[in-house]
């Protein structure tokens, strides 16, 4: 068994590599490990349930690292995945490619071939042999690997610290190292100990004067500036300087889709700008003469493919890297520093403006805004058999509990993103790192684990549902809560209207109405069939007290594309 050791002594114990690594990794702090267990991990698995730690178990590789990733946003620990070797670790690769795009801090420990020698039997073939560590390189993934019993557990050690400061990493571990015997001295304190705990945020730098100073002027000048604020800039914990920031200089505010909701219910929010925005938010965008961008790499969706800000007006990008800043769009000042620090350089340094001087806080603006809703930027468009999404999404989001984590899979459903709302960005997870589909189910699952006082609702298509519906059972078996609404078009939503778009045939995008509903709630799931509002209302009291895993088969209006769709279009259009 996998916890046996021979006894010890006044001079310490002998005991399996697994078995002191499963302890290494219990003594880091960490109390979950997430995994799909094979014959070369098997061992090593079971000793991490036995020396306390809880598995989750996935039914995929994927899910499992995807639900790593999830983890780790959610808390900001460092998450620990276990997977095998072979045709594991190319199940995997998929998340774990995803998983090293997203700047969590994930350590995926895999099995691996024996060293030396390259096989794990004496007779041949190794039917699981690939070469690991130069597929993971291909894919841009650090590998570390033992070569001995005596390295494992500063390699385990250098591979958890490494992930810590936020990345993916993957520690290879040979089947002949995890069964090696090693003795441990009694007096043996191991390897320099690696703190599993939430990282605390790094000190941030201010920008140089030089920077502040060009930035500074060209704000003095501004009477409609905006302020756009990413994911960087809520981690820096920038939420109440920039709202300073606005108030002063006469800014509106707004973030990019991972920033989103950050100043919800502020007088001066707009909201998403960019392929996820309003129409509110687009108009007044429209009107800036100077973009200030905090924490955001502008990429193609923030930008709505080059069409989100006008192109005409000065934008200064603030970054605490420099390589951020100009790397997608152009910037006109590059500021490099704390996005914090510098909203608060930047009052410090602005002069007190009148409120005549401040027209974006003037009463026609902020009329306009308090009267604006997003249900008036759309026509419904129900059917007797589908519900437009739009509205559908507006619904949930008032049925739902207001404190909840959404978390999305990818797809042409992500046009509802704006409709639904959440208590700020620590509580929202995109999962498009990668630009697949199928990833949404294993985040969820982990979010669901890191938070299981709050209701962690999937929003996720068919095609990706099917993709990954054994996790249904994973839900029930590791009692996690979970709220799976599936935006059921009965197609590839996304190819169905890159194919229409271009007047292509649209047949093999498309597929027959399957009722999911009977299938999820032979696992155990309340489950409910969705085709008209009426429908969802008589959920209400299920959605507003969500109590064990929830499933809500919606059949939504497939005619309904996403904003980004069009643009696309528009672009290649342009571009030609």
């Amino acid at each position: 068994m996998a916890v046996q050791e021979k006894p010890g002594t006044a001079t310490g114990r002998t005991t399996h590599v697994y078995q002191i690594l499963a302890e290494d990794i219990k003594a880091m702090g960490v109390d979950t490990v997430f995994g799909l267990m094979s014959d070369d991990t098997a061992h090593f698995c079971v000793t991490l349930d036995a020396v306390g730690i809880d598995f989750i178990g996935a039914r995929h590789e994927n899910i499992a690292i995807t639900m790593a990733d999830g983890y780790a946003a959610a808390t900001g620990r460092l998450a620990v995945v276990c997977v095998g070797r072979g045709p594991a670790m190319t199940n995997g690769l998929h998340g774990a490619t995803f998983a090293n795009r997203t700047g969590n801090p994930v350590l995926i420990i895999q099995g691996d071939v024996a060293i030396p020698g390259g096989s794990t039997n004496s007779q041949g073939p190794d039917y699981k042999g690939v070469d690991a560590s130069s597929v993971l390189k291909a894919v841009g993934i650090r590998t570390f690997i033992p070569t001995s019993a005596k390295t494992a557990r500063q390699t385990l050690a250098d591979a958890a610290a490494t992930a810590r400061r936020g990345t993916a990493v993957v520690l290879l571990l040979p089947v002949n190292v995890q069964e090696a015997e090693i003795e441990i001295p009694a007096d043996d304190e191991g390897p320099a100990p690696v703190d599993a705990k939430p990282i605390p945020p790094r000190p941030g730098k201010p920008a140089r004067s030089q920077s502040i100073t060009a930035a500074t002027a060209l704000l003095s000048t501004a009477k409609k500036p905006l302020i756009l604020a990413g994911h960087g800039a809520h981690k820096s914990g920038a939420k109440g300087a920039l709202i300073a920031l606005a108030e002063k200089t006469g800014a509106l505010l707004a973030t990019t889709a991972k920033g989103k909701d950050m100043f919800r219910g502020h007088r001066l929010n707009l909201g998403i700008i960019g392929s996820f925005s309003h129409s509110a938010a687009r108009r007044m965008a429209s009107e800036a003469d100077c973009v200030l961008v905090f924490g955001a790499g502008l990429n193609i969706l923030t930008m709505s493919f080059g069409e989100s800000l006008p192109a005409d007006v000065p934008l200064i990008q603030v970054d605490a890297l420099r390589a951020s800043i100009g790397r997608w769009t152009t910037a006109d000042v590059a500021v490099v520093g704390d996005a914090k620090l510098v909203a608060e350089q930047l009052i410090n340094a602005l002069p007190d403006r009148a409120a005549a001087n401040k027209p974006f806080h003037g009463a026609e603006t902020q009329d306009f805004l308090k009267a604006f809703t997003i249900t008036k930027d759309f026509q419904p468009a129900n059917t007797a058999r589908t519900v437009d999404p739009r509205s559908l999404a507006v619904a949930l989001d008032r049925l739902l509990p207001e404190k909840r984590s959404m978390v999305y899979d990818s797809g042409n459903f992500l046009g509802v993103l704006p409709y639904l709302s959440v208590p700020g960005p620590e509580y929202f997870k995109m999962t498009n790192d990668f630009a697949s589909i199928g990833l949404g189910f294993g985040a969820a699952l982990g979010v669901a684990k890191a938070r299981p006082e709050v209701p962690t609702v999937l929003v996720v298509g068919d095609g990706a549902f099917l993709m990954t519906m054994g996790e249904l059972e994973t839900v029930v078996r590791e009692d996690l809560p979970l709220v799976v609404v599936l935006m059921n078009d009965c197609a590839y939503g996304a190819e169905l209207h890159f194919l229409r778009m271009r007047q292509l045939p649209v047949a093999k995008s498309v597929f027959p109405d399957v009722d999911f509903a009977p299938i999820a709630e032979a696992f155990g799931y309340d489950a409910h069939t969705v085709r008209t509002l009426d429908e969802l209302e008589a959920l209400a009291p299920m959605l507003g007290n969500p109590e064990g895993p929830i499933f809500l088969d919606c059949k939504i209006n497939a005619d309904i594309a996403a904003p980004f769709m069009s643009e696309i279009v528009a672009a290649e259009t342009r571009q030609h």
